[in-house]
């Protein structure tokens, strides 16, 4: 048995990702970033 239910959130970066054509900031798991599913904007 658990002692606590442990939750296990993404982790989250600040980055300039480009959006609907536009670079605006989002918060974006990292898992995302590595799987390139986000563009960063350069």
């Amino acid at each position: 048995m658990v002692a606590t239910k442990r939750r296990f959130d993404p982790n989250l970066q600040r980055v300039r990702a480009v959006i609907d054509g536009k670079a605006m900031r989002a918060y974006v798991c990292t898992r995302c970033l590595k799987a390139g599913k986000v563009t960063k904007a350069v």
